[in-house]
């Protein structure tokens, strides 16, 4: 791809978690072997109740590092390295002992916690033996939970508002997300989250669960004021369809409008969203369009998804549409 109108290589920070950040992350990894990008830093929400995660988060009362994991794959290379790296990562045991279910790549990091003491370093670390493309930081280093104030599960009333608290349980609520707050409401955020933002030329929100991956960054003060106060662009990358239990429903304004809601002061450059997405649906189109606008940023349609119809962006085609909207900027940024 090449830096094609850019003066200089760019720096990206990434916020998100799970799946979408690992896609975001594959994507802004090949813009960095190609020197488009120099500097990149993923910043990944640390809320994750279940699975593994969840049964070291409860045995040792740490951060739970499944999507920290994930996000430290997605930087390895492409190279046998890497690949090896990050297969052992991602490796899930099976069997029927306790160690079934649990992963490589989760063990390894609350190891070095215990060893180290601190969460950065030992992610550093981490990231070191991997040989990452970019640096991966959790967006705070207090355990959390997230709170959702939900409507439409009350039989006898469908317009009160109940809260359904942990990540799985928001995830999979059968009822309308309202909004959503962390408990506690303020955990601690790394220094080098905020030096990283304010350092940044592009800030990258998305895609991604949206109530308990992507939101739940905006609903932390120090990192909220950070992506406000910062001088980076920042993108904003749709989902590819709703997601049944938190989005059940939306359309790509509905997700600008809730982010919107938890963000006010937000300031939005470019909204990312798939051709076809937007090609099925001519009234989806327009809704965004009109979303877009009011915020006052750009809309860049382009194809970022797979060809097999399932929901899920292809990494080589986010990086060529991330490589277009970094050097499409004013000035060369």
């Amino acid at each position: 791809m090449g830096t094609g109108g850019l003066d200089r290589a760019q720096s990206v920070v990434a916020l998100g978690g799970g799946h979408g950040l690992h896609a975001s992350l594959s994507a802004l990894r090949m813009l960095v072997d190609d020197l488009t990008v120099d500097d990149l830093t993923a910043v990944v929400t640390v809320a994750d109740n279940g699975g593994s995660s969840g049964r070291l988060r409860g045995e040792f009362g740490v951060l739970p590092p499944g999507d920290l994991r994930m996000a430290l794959a997605a930087l390895c290379g492409d190279d046998e390295w890497g690949d090896t790296w990050a297969k052992v990562l991602q490796h899930r045991f099976a069997g029927e002992g306790e160690m079934r279910g649990h992963v490589v790549g989760n063990l390894l990091i609350v190891g070095l916690w215990e060893l180290l003491g601190d969460h950065v370093d030992a992610l550093d670390w981490v990231g070191r033996l991997l040989g990452a493309k970019g640096r991966v930081l959790p967006m705070a280093v207090t355990p959390m939970d997230i709170a959702a104030e939900v409507s439409g599960v009350a039989a006898d009333d469908p317009s009160a508002r109940v809260v359904v608290r942990g990540q799985v349980e928001v995830a999979t609520t059968g009822g309308v997300i309202e909004s959503i707050s962390l408990v506690p409401p303020d955990p601690e955020v790394p220094p080098a989250v905020v030096e990283a933002i304010s350092g940044a030329d592009w800030v990258v929100l998305g895609p991604g669960s949206w109530f308990t991956s992507v939101l739940p960054h905006l609903k932390v003060r120090d990192l909220a004021r950070a992506l406000v106060e910062t001088d980076a662009r920042v993108v904003v990358v749709l989902n590819l369809a709703e997601q049944i239990g938190e989005t059940g429903g939306f359309g790509p304004s509905d997700h600008l409008a809730v982010l919107a809601q938890h963000a006010p002061e937000l300031t939005i450059h470019t909204v990312l969203a798939d051709r076809s997405t937007m090609e099925d649906s001519p009234a989806h189109r327009a809704d965004l369009e009109e979303a877009v606008r009011t915020l006052g940023a750009h809309l860049v349609v382009a194809d970022v998804a797979v060809d097999d119809g399932s929901p899920r962006h292809d990494p080589e085609r986010l990086a060529a549409a991330y490589a277009g909207i970094l050097g499409s900027a004013p000035g060369g940024d």
